[in-house]
């Protein structure tokens, strides 16, 4: 079950492209719905090299610009046009394996496939801590009677929840590159 936004979703699988600026297709995966796009992307690179294509700039959206994916690029050499955002690349968090950010719906997903169903922002907290926080509110009828919920749900819990602390400063150089005008030129391209 993949989503498009909070209140609509599809039973199916994606399909993962990577094309030139020339809209040449030069690599492809397939999952099923529910699976983060951003997490596709190092697959899709190395299928680009390995078709011959010499990867110097990739172009995407928010999804494509979690922490993994910045440092990976980084590290090769590589710019990445895909606009930072705080609820994916937060950097540190408790649980990463267990909850994905499904960038459509602006919602995290738990490992059983079930999706938030409120999120708020937690602004002011307790004195010292100087980052905000978002707290996304899943519903606990599922939680209850989930094949996973040993370790996740507290029994006799009236809310689950599943903080994500909001990182200020990290992602510093991503954040400074995307301000360029070299940036905005070339996210222009992403419609393709």
């Amino acid at each position: 079950m993949g989503h498009k936004t909070a209140d609509s979703s599809f039973f199916g699988y994606k399909t993962h492209l990577a094309m030139s600026e020339e809209r040449m297709m030069t690599a492809a995966t397939i999952t099923t719905g529910e699976k983060n796009d951003g997490k596709q992307l190092e697959t899709l690179i190395h299928k680009s090299i390995q078709a011959g294509i010499d990867v110097k700039t990739i172009i995407g959206d928010t999804a494509y610009s979690e922490k993994r994916n910045i440092e990976y690029t980084q590290k090769n050499e590589m710019e990445l046009i895909a606009k930072l955002n705080p609820s994916v690349t937060q950097g540190k968090r408790k649980k990463e394996d267990a909850f994905e950010f499904n960038k459509d719906a602006g919602m995290y997903v738990c490992k059983a496939g079930h999706m938030a169903i409120q999120k708020t922002r937690q602004t002011r907290r307790k004195e010292g801590a100087k980052n905000p926080r978002d707290i996304y509110y899943f519903d606990v009828n599922k939680c209850r009677c989930c094949p996973f919920r040993e370790g996740c749900y507290k029994e006799g819990a009236k809310y689950k929840t599943y903080s994500v602390t909001i990182k200020s400063n990290a992602h510093d150089k991503q954040a400074k590159f995307q301000k360029t005008d070299y940036f905005r030129e070339k996210a222009k391209e992403r419609y393709k």
